[in-house]
């Protein structure tokens, strides 16, 4: 397999043979996952929210006996024990981070000291511009459209990428909207040197979330998302009855609620296809099948060769 790393500045700092993270996902993208993204040949991410110190180490023992392939940890800098999750991945040796939620400059000087590359995700220009002040090695523009936790700028990523490209001096890897090679050429097209996916990893056989998160989102289509919290952290979820109950309430009513049972009702918590939070980006209306998630990042690799060729043909008429 060839290395992209002289090629792409993004596999550079990942150390991966192509520039596609997985999107971390709270007590989803563990050890298993994460390996079988680096194994593929992308960058697995283990969701380190929430985790204690001994649980992150945990993990990233299971990853080393699962793969010898660069992984890493994805870690909300807002969280309080936040450097001390950072010190196990360099005693760990993880070579590079991702980090959000909050300003990187926290945790720059203990990376560095680390050896450690950190990637920010930002939903703005003013955050990113921030971030690179901060001396981040790469952000990543995460458009309105994703899953999970997003910005409050309702910028999507078509219009977020090519902003920052245009502004900052370091790579940019896209996400939100992307689940398979049309997403990754668009991004590529943008200027974005990366991707990050999350909802398209859900729909994978090595994903611990329950089968009917999975069967939801092979049913969904774009319009099958909502956002919850909007006053507070905004998190674009499945629509079904608990989701629809909450967007219904005045939205400072909606945020308590969102925040007393944030964790109860999390899909990862229990709960079922109606009662189970699960977060979900609008590119779940693009997604039908589950497949191994090495079959995932294979149909796009040679997706994005044909795209490649396809637009020479028919673009120069």
């Amino acid at each position: 397999m060839s290395d992209c790393s002289n090629n792409n500045p993004v596999c550079g700092i990942l150390g991966t043979q192509y520039p596609i993270v997985l999107g971390a996902m709270r007590l989803i993208t563990l050890a298993e996952m994460a390996a079988a993204v680096s194994n593929a040949g992308g960058f697995g991410l283990i969701a380190a929210s929430g985790m204690e110190a001994r649980e992150l180490r945990k993990e990233l023992e299971k990853t080393k006996a699962l793969t010898k392939k660069p992984v890493g940890i994805n870690i909300p800098v807002y969280r309080p024990n936040t450097l001390e999750l950072i010190e196990v991945a360099i005693e760990m040796g993880v070579k590079t981070i991702t980090t959000s939620a909050g300003n990187p400059a926290k945790v720059m000087d203990l990376a560095r000291q680390g050896g450690v590359k950190v990637i920010h995700k930002v939903s703005s220009l003013k955050m990113a511009q921030k971030a690179q002040d901060a001396g981040v090695d790469a952000v990543i523009a995460m458009g309105f459209e994703a899953g999970g936790h997003v910005g409050r700028e309702h910028v999507t990523t078509f219009c977020l990428v090519p902003q920052l490209v245009d502004n900052l001096d370091i790579p940019v890897l896209a996400a939100g909207g992307i689940v398979d090679a049309r997403g990754v050429a668009a991004a590529f097209a943008l200027g974005a040197r990366g991707v990050e996916m999350g909802t398209r990893f859900v729909a994978s056989n090595e994903c611990p979330a329950p089968a009917f998160f999975q069967e939801c989102l092979n049913k969904a289509d774009c319009e099958a998302t909502l956002l919850l919290g909007k006053e507070a952290m905004p998190i674009r979820v499945l629509k079904n009855a608990v989701t629809a109950m909450v967007s219904g309430m005045e939205s400072g009513e909606a945020d308590q609620a969102m925040v007393q049972s944030g964790d109860a009702s999390y899909v990862m918590s229990g709960g079922d296809e109606h009662t189970a939070v699960m977060p979900c980006g609008q590119a779940a209306g693009l997604i039908d099948t589950v497949k191994s998630i090495d079959e995932i990042i294979s149909e796009i690799t040679e997706g994005i060769r044909q795209i490649a060729r396809d637009v020479e043909k028919s673009f120069f008429c």
